[in-house]
């Protein structure tokens, strides 16, 4: 099993991904873009799932970084593929921004935890099985997402609607990230924390540390199921 995961910076890596698919001894291809002499592959053919991470820039920078029109192009080859293929923030804007919907700023911010509201479509759907209509997860975003025609929305918040959506059975569009742990979070908070401390004011850094301590605690599961559900996918 061999699964492409496209990380855009060094600093936004796999996470709980690398964690759970390290156990069940699945070859992880990384190419993280902001390293010298990464080079994406031209075609998907010998993957058997693609994973977008997040990353700092916008999906609509193509100019400044020519290579994500290569991802996009990636993304479309996965799909026609019948490959499943993964975003996370970033990537699902740009799975977004493949299939001709539009990426903008959304009306404010998302950093921290957000309550997630599963749709009728996403409580029916394989990659939310058995996860509880409502959940929090975290969130690190300016931009979001419109809907590609045929798309259908999974997941709902209440500062930004649109939070999850599948499309053709083989594409899925995250805007939260389901793959960070404690000390992700931790490490972004110290690395990002000029933005935190902007969003949040004085004393956002260890509130943001304690209130991810937690809700970890709740929640846990919930994205373990979730990972589980997607290996499931794979495995089929």
């Amino acid at each position: 099993m061999q699964v492409l995961i496209i990380q855009h910076v060094s600093q936004e890596g796999p996470g709980l991904i690398a964690e759970i698919f390290s156990k069940k001894r699945w070859k992880l291809d990384i190419c993280i873009m902001d390293q010298p002499g990464t080079i994406l592959p031209k075609k998907v053919a010998n993957y058997k799932a693609v994973i977008i991470l997040g990353g700092p820039m916008g999906a609509y920078e193509e100019e400044k970084y020519p290579y994500l029109y290569q991802v996009q192009e990636l993304i479309r080859d996965a799909i026609e593929r019948r490959i499943p293929v993964l975003g996370i923030c970033l990537g699902g804007q740009l799975i977004a921004r493949a299939l001709g919907a539009t990426v903008k700023p959304n009306p404010v911010k998302e950093i921290g935890w957000y309550k997630i509201h599963l749709t009728e479509a996403g409580g029916k759907a394989f990659l939310f099985q058995d996860l509880p209509e409502e959940f929090w997860a975290f969130q690190w975003h300016g931009d979001t997402f419109e809907l590609p025609e045929g798309a259908v929305l999974l997941a709902e918040g209440e500062t930004c609607t649109n939070q999850a959506f599948a499309y053709q059975d083989c594409a899925w569009a995250l805007q939260f990230h389901p793959e960070v742990t404690p000390i992700i979070v931790s490490y972004w908070t110290e690395i990002y924390q000029e933005e935190l401390i902007e969003f949040a004011g004085p004393g956002a850094v260890a509130q943001l540390k304690e209130e991810t301590k937690r809700l970890w605690e709740k929640n846990q599961e919930v994205f373990s199921r979730f990972w589980a559900n997607f290996c499931r996918l794979l495995d089929v």
